[in-house]
């Protein structure tokens, strides 16, 4: 079971750390699209419409990593200094009842929005805007799929435990005040 959920954090690790450059892309175009404004007195949609792509392919595509890094927002009134079994037992049971089934509705809602787009190879409302709105549209979809395996490994790990594997009870250490 870890094994399969270690391959499955490590797609998300992967994935990551891919998309994470795309910080970096986008802090330096909105540099270069305020110097064109301001130096130059010119702009480009293009170019304004791509730091919005590469906000929402990052947004969506790191959600997974986020997940895999437990870097995501969490209400611990109890997690934080819950015994590592309930902190496995929490994440099992969110794992199941919620992300889970909240992946596979976001799936199933947005598979026609995307096919759609797709089929119409839709673009830009802009005249001159990027003509692959399709693209970004189909990044909704794998960030859905990209959480709901990262559940799954987190489900997996929390089974782990439960069952009393030491290696998967040491993932979920407890809070030492």
């Amino acid at each position: 079971m870890l094994r399969v959920a270690r391959a499955l954090s490590g797609l998300n690790h992967a994935v990551g750390h891919a998309v994470s450059w795309l910080m970096l892309a986008i802090v330096l175009v909105q540099f270069g699209v305020v110097i064109l404004r301001y130096v130059f007195g010119t702009g480009s949609i293009w170019v304004q419409e791509g730091i919005i792509y590469m906000f929402g392919f990052l947004f969506l595509l790191s959600a997974g990593y986020s997940l895999a890094l437990d870097g995501h927002v969490r209400v611990d009134i109890f997690y934080r200094d819950a015994a590592a079994r309930t902190k496995a037992l929490v994440d099992c049971a969110g794992s199941i009842l919620f992300l889970l089934p909240m992946c596979a509705v976001i799936l199933w809602q947005s598979w026609p929005f995307v096919m759609m787009s797709w089929m119409i190879r839709e673009g830009s409302r802009e005249t001159s805007g990027l003509p692959a709105l399709y693209l970004l549209k189909a990044a909704i979809l794998l960030y859905a799929g990209l959480l709901a395996l990262q559940g799954v490994a987190l489900m997996l790990r929390a089974i782990a435990a439960l069952r009393g594997d030491r290696e998967a009870l040491a993932t979920f250490p407890t809070h030492q005040s």
